[in-house]
This record gives C-alpha cells, structure tokens and sequence, in this order.
C-alpha cells in the first residue's frame, strides 16, 4: 500500500481530537515534493501557458437534459417525426434566434437567451456510458471504469488557488450519482479535492469549533506549531511536518473568512431579485449562482454547483418547463453579473449533464438516454460567444459533425486555464496519470 494512503484519516482524527475545526478537510493529503522553504500545497503556482480563464464554475444538471428541448435547434427532426409513423418525436417547444449572432435557443430560456452572444453551444458531444452514475463519474473524472481524480482535483492540483483561506474546489449541493468521486482526488494528494457545501444546511462542515473558543484554539494550535517546529528543527527537511505547520494556519485563517463568503446579507435586494431569490421556483438555483459569484470573487479556483430532475422519460413537456424555470433566470443573471463585474472573461462556466436523450419518443411524452449525441454550452474565459458548434443526426440523435468527446471537453478546460492536458501529470503506480488519460483534443474552433 502507498504510504501516502495512510495519512488523511491519521491527519483528520489528529484535528478533530485538538479541535482544529474545519482544518482537517485543509490538512488532508500533503505535497510529496520536499523543500528548504514550504508552500503550502493550494499555494498559487504559475500555468503551462498564459491562459485566458483563472477559474471555472460549472453548472451541472443531473439526469441528462434533453438537447432537443433546449440547445440543439434541429429543424430536421420535425420532418423526421413526420415521417417516422410516431418513432421519431418532435420537439415539444419551439426555438428563436437571439442575440446579434442569430443564435438559436429554445422559448423555455427566456434569461439565458438574452445572453446568447456571450454562449458558445456545443451540440456535439459524446460520451462513453448512457447509465446515470457511470457517465456522471466520467463526466467529473473522465473515466467510467477507475477510480480516478476528478476535473476540480486536477485544476487545482496544476495551478493552487487564489486565496489561502479558502478551498481550492467548493461543490455546491453535489449529484447524489456517482457520491464522492465526483468531486474526489483519488491518488493526488487529499487537499486538492473538492469540499462539499449544501445549501439546505446553510453552513460548511466543522467550520467553527464547539468547544473552544477562538483564542483558546489559537493558544492550543501554538503548542502544537512549537512541537511541530521543534521536530523539523532536528529533521532538517520533512515535508510532511512542513505541510502539517501550513495546514493549521490555514485552517485557523479559514474557520474565520468561509463564514463572511457564505453570508448574503452584504447582497443588494436588486442583486437577490436578479437571481431569483425572491421567487420559490427560483430561489434553490438562484442561492446557488449566487454563491457561485460570491466564491468566484473570493478566490475559489474550481465551483460546481447542481440541479437535479432532468430523468425526463416521460411527461417531458410539463416537467420541461418547470426544470427549465428553476435554472433559467439564476443562469442568466450569473452571466450578466459575471460581466457586469468584469469577471466574464476570466471565468469560465460549463454547463451540461452526463449526457443527452434520443430522438425517438419514450411513454408517448418522453426521451430515453442517448450517450452518442448531446449538448453542453460554455461561456466566457476566452470562448468564442454566439457561436453553435456541432449537430447530431435527425433520426439516430448521434454527433454527426463537430465531435467532443469528453476527454476533448476536459482538454479544452484545462488549456482555457493555461494547461496543457499531455503535460498535467502525476506519478502514481509505476505510470504518470493525467485527466484525459492517452486521449484529449483541444476544441480549437470554440477558442476566442
């Protein structure tokens, strides 16, 4: 067994029982790589290249949203269904052009469209599984068979993040499918993977310290520095000690700024109506890009946030409507936000999920799963807006042109952050892993 394995839960016991708060989700898993100066492992380290984006929020829709109803304007399929005796299902609601550039949307996203010159509409997307937890695992970590690390590990394993108070990777209200690999570091180091948020509870786990109050903590984490110091002094280089030192500082710095991040109360009453907070079919989604925002302004490199329900295999058009409400005016405003706060153009959003649904009707009002075609939009960090890339086939609903495959997506999101996907590794195992494995294209024709 790696000895690296062993330490994470050592390290997280050893915090509860000192009663270090939320510093053990920090402290979890250190650099290898031995120093004379430590940096702590999230410490900002320079890109492979200038990038466009500094950080990435994604917006992931569980259950695989139909492309038919929403992003893939195919007029094809009309005639299809026609002629298809009932096989073939039409859309079940109609698409405009929006924006300077034509680009067309469907009528369920009235919001979003109004921000259709900033979208970038990937149309042809494929992934490898159509089972809801295989391909939302790959979706996240880009495998379906291996545990492996997920996109947010990855990120910010390569570039650190921005603020040292904060995770690296927070996931908001996280897909159930799937669990904790889905935001997981796998073999990297704990500290790079994701730390889980939900909004029902309102706060971060071990976030403040039950039993002691804060200048107590402070003395008793000095005791514990002063014996930490006084080993390294003897061994000289210890990584291991080293990262310990940090991750308390952190940890303790931590426990005092999450709770200002989270807070809404400095938020406007304009800027809560913007997002749908005043509104209960958008206040769930809404709080999410809300908080999205907020922990993109403070630093945090990787954010996903969730939605849940998009399993449409029957009922589609009512149950269309409303999952296309709840998320249709908060995404809306997270994007004029975004550029409002010149943030748009190095933040890059990703919204999407595991995959799409076919063009054959399912229960008489519904679509089954379909891993061969689908649609995903991007926006911002250096990606070309208003632009529609990709189509599937009318009758068999597979990515006939403009093809991404999953490792391309991820390709493209590292190289949008100034990192080349061939050259993000890590050594685990005898072999040096990487996100897309021996695969990956950059999609060059969505660049900026």
């Amino acid at each position: 067994m790696d000895s690296r394995s062993l330490y994470p839960m050592n390290r997280r016991e050893l915090l509860k029982t000192w009663g270090c708060g939320f510093g053990y989700l920090a402290l979890a898993g250190m650099t290898t790589e031995a120093s004379t100066s430590f940096k702590g492992p999230l410490a900002p380290r320079p890109p492979h290249f200038a990038g466009k984006a500094k950080r990435v929020i994604f917006l992931f829709m569980q259950g695989g949203p139909t492309q038919y109803e929403t992003f893939d304007y195919n007029p094809e399929l009309v005639s299809a269904a026609e002629k298809s005796s009932g096989n073939i299902m039409a859309p079940a609601c109609k698409f405009s052009q929006h924006g300077e550039s034509g680009l067309y949307i469907s009528d369920l996203f009235p919001h979003l469209a109004r921000q259709a010159d900033d979208l970038c509409i990937l149309n042809g997307l494929h992934t490898d599984s159509p089972a809801h937890p295989q391909a939302t695992i790959q979706m996240h970590t880009g495998s379906v068979n291996f545990v492996r690390p997920s996109v947010g590990a990855w990120v910010v394993y390569g570039l650190g993040t921005e603020n040292q108070n904060m995770p690296g990777f927070i996931t908001v209200n996280p897909p159930q499918l799937g669990g904790a690999q889905n935001y997981g570091s796998a073999f990297l180091p704990a500290s790079y993977q994701g730390t889980p948020y939900q909004t029902r509870t309102g706060t971060l786990p071990n976030i403040k310290n039950p039993e002691l109050a804060s200048d107590a903590q402070r003395k008793q984490i000095d005791l514990i520095q002063s014996l930490n110091k006084g080993y390294l002094k003897k061994a000289t280089t210890d990584p291991e000690i080293e990262g310990i030192i940090e991750s308390y500082e952190m940890a303790f710095r931590m426990q005092s700024a999450v709770p200002g991040i989270l807070d809404l109360k400095g938020e406007t009453e304009a800027t809560r109506k913007m997002y749908g907070l005043n509104d209960n079919a958008t206040r769930g989604f809404g709080l999410q890009c809300l908080l999205a925002r907020r922990l993109a302004e403070s630093g945090v490199r990787f954010i996903e946030i969730s939605q849940g329900n998009w399993d449409h295999h029957n009922n589609l058009r009512t149950r269309m409507e409303t999952s296309a409400r709840e998320i249709d005016q908060p995404m809306g405003a997270l994007i004029a936000d975004l550029r409002q706060r010149d943030m748009l153009r190095d933040t890059l959003l990703v919204w999407g999920g595991e995959f799409g649904r076919t063009t054959n009707g399912q229960n008489g009002d519904g679509r089954n799963h379909n891993n061969r075609g689908f649609s995903m939009w991007m926006a911002g960090g250096g990606i070309k807006g208003g632009l529609r890339h990709g189509a599937t086939d009318p009758v068999s609903g597979s990515a006939i042109s403009g093809k991404v495959h999953l490792h391309d997506l991820h390709a493209t999101i590292l190289h949008m952050l100034g990192l080349d996907h061939t050259k993000l590794t890590y050594r685990y195992g005898g072999r040096d892993f990487r996100l897309t494995d021996v695969h990956g294209n950059i999609v060059k024709e969505i660049l900026a």
